[in-house]
């Protein structure tokens, strides 16, 4: 890397906009989507995807609610084509769903675009031609006047074969394409020119699609562009101005956010922001975003896991693991901390609902995207108590006291760093099981029986001490103080219980009860003990057995 890389590089020009408006809006309503999964982020595949493929991703986009959707460049290539006129002529596409093509402003190929949309109910028509300083010079050597003469000839061309579209509502889409580069007074010279072929009004709107084809500046610049357009260019009543952001400095979203605060009201991008070099702007995330602010996004991704299914078999693309949202592991908490707030979030939630979703470290409610609150929390070596108790409750329904948590967290967790790496809940259960509930020496259960009269309780019981066979005997007000008492008989050091919980492990006929109690012994110090049996007497029995057996 450079020492001094202005010798090299140079910010980007901002735009003259002292009055900008954009800073003191806020966003109310969702902006009409347009996805390009099937053109732009198609293009961008190692292996593109086949009709059949095509196919299935665009019947998934559809269900999410997607009415306008860029189908390919019928004029590119046979598979282009002929996905075209599957979807037209085998009636795919319901009938208020737009068809967007995309096409260059060259007389070829807008004739082979308009061969593959005879027959279609609803069709856009997105023309485009590079406009920036580097476009220009570089690609096609022109000056401004005759890169304006192409795009104003292209929208000749098209309009003149309108005509052949009789029985399709057709709108018509603009796009300067690299506009974040092009300097924006030539921009909306260029875009006009369009528009007095087109001759858009209010009744029958043009798209003027202003797209960040290449991030070359902070997202607060390509709004101040969007804002620009707006307030600078005649008839905007007439025109439906559309975003279309890439990546290149990992702030698609933002720009598009602040593009919509600048006046903008439509947007394209892909599912999970597939597309060429860092990707275009992932549609999941800024619907969600709106979602998570209490907007109607007006899709619907309450099935995320099964879209994300769909995209990665079409495209044999992955979503990362923390892409927002959708990854595996995004609300996902491994911090004992993060567990903590989390499991007490949701125990609020559930217990007397809020009117509006506040738990921490969740920005919104998984459940309304299809996830599992097992999946919430995930227990590895950086994991305390609270994560424990969450997946023994959530996946067994366990529910262990808040100071047995307090005991076996530390066990857990010394374990599960010994594994070095994360643990299912099954394989906490395991661990509870094997320090609690089948602790086994020197105390062995074989029976206990009771009777009562008169008030008074007395046991007895049968047992193995160090497996030799012992028999106890006691009394006292309930079944648990005449079997301390029976103890204390045998010659076992004073211990009183000092803490009792109970709760049914499962339900129907032969369910199981599990016990937790706390016995405190002479010298101060307290364990806990852990018990399962079908009766929840015997149960409480072999709790009692547990604890002093981990004495």
């Amino acid at each position: 890397m450079l020492k001094d890389p202005s010798k090299k590089y140079r910010a980007f020009p901002p735009v003259e906009l002292p009055d900008r408006r954009w800073p003191n809006r806020t966003l109310t309503h969702a902006p009409l989507w347009c996805s390009v999964d099937l053109r732009d982020g198609n293009q961008a595949l190692a292996v593109p995807m086949n009709v059949s493929q095509k196919l299935e991703l665009f019947h998934a986009l559809v269900k999410c609610g997607f009415k306008e959707i860029e189908v390919g460049f019928p004029s590119a290539s046979n598979t282009e084509f002929t996905f075209n006129r599957r979807l037209i002529e085998e009636r795919r596409a319901p009938d208020d769903v737009w068809l967007q093509v995309l096409v260059q402003a060259r007389e070829d190929l807008i004739e082979r675009t308009f061969e593959s949309l005879v027959g279609a109910k609803r069709a856009i028509i997105h023309m485009y031609n590079s406009t920036s300083p580097a476009q220009r010079r570089v690609v096609f050597g022109k000056s401004k006047d005759e890169i304006k003469a192409i795009a104003v000839n292209g929208a000749k061309l098209i309009k003149d074969r309108l005509p052949r579209l009789a029985g399709t509502e057709v709108m018509l889409q603009y796009s300067p394409e690299s506009f974040s580069a092009t300097e924006v007074e030539f921009a909306k010279e260029i875009s006009e020119a369009v528009m007095d072929v087109w001759q858009p009004t209010p009744q029958r709107k043009m798209i003027l699609n202003l797209p960040d084809t290449v991030e070359v500046a902070m997202p607060n610049v390509y709004a101040d562009q969007i804002e620009w357009i707006c307030r600078n260019i005649k008839q905007r009543d007439s025109l439906i101005i559309s975003l279309h952001t890439h990546n290149d400095r990992c702030t698609g979203v933002a720009a598009t956010e602040l593009g919509l605060l600048a006046g903008a009201d439509r947007v394209e991008g892909t599912l999970f922001g597939n597309g060429e070099r860092t990707g275009n702007l992932d549609l999941v995330t800024v619907a969600l975003n709106l979602y998570m602010h209490g907007i109607d996004p007006r899709l619907d991704f309450s099935d995320l896991s099964s879209l994300i299914e769909v995209y990665q078999r079409c495209t044999e693309m992955t979503v990362p693991q923390r892409h927002p949202y959708a990854g595996e592991l995004v609300f996902t908490a491994f911090s004992g901390s993060h567990q903590d707030a989390i499991k007490k979030g949701l125990a609020e939630w559930s217990g007397e609902p809020r009117t509006h979703w506040d738990v921490p470290y969740l920005t919104i409610d998984p459940a309304d995207i299809g996830r599992e609150y097992s999946e919430v929390i995930r227990v590895n070596s950086q994991s305390g108590k609270g994560g424990v108790a969450f997946l023994l409750d959530s996946e067994f329904g366990i529910v262990l006291p808040k100071d047995l948590q307090r005991e076996f967290g530390p066990i857990a967790n010394v374990e599960v760093d010994r594994l070095g790496r994360e643990v299912s809940g099954a394989e906490l259960k395991a661990m509870f099981w094997r320090e609690y509930v089948e602790r086994d020496f020197p105390w062995q259960f074989e029976g206990f029986e009771t009777e009562s009269r008169n008030g008074v309780v007395k046991c007895r019981g049968r047992l193995l001490r160090e497996g030799n066979p012992v028999e106890l005997s006691g009394e006292g007000n309930g079944p648990l103080a005449a079997l301390v008492h029976g103890f204390s008989t045998l010659g076992v050091p004073r211990f009183e219980i000092t803490n009792y919980f109970e709760h049914a492990l499962s339900s129907g006929e032969g369910a199981s009860a599990i016990s937790y109690i706390q016995i405190k012994g002479a010298d101060g110090k307290s364990r806990w003990g852990a018990g399962v049996d079908t009766n929840i007497e015997l149960a409480s029995v072999r709790a009692v057995l547990s604890a002093l057996n981990r004495s």
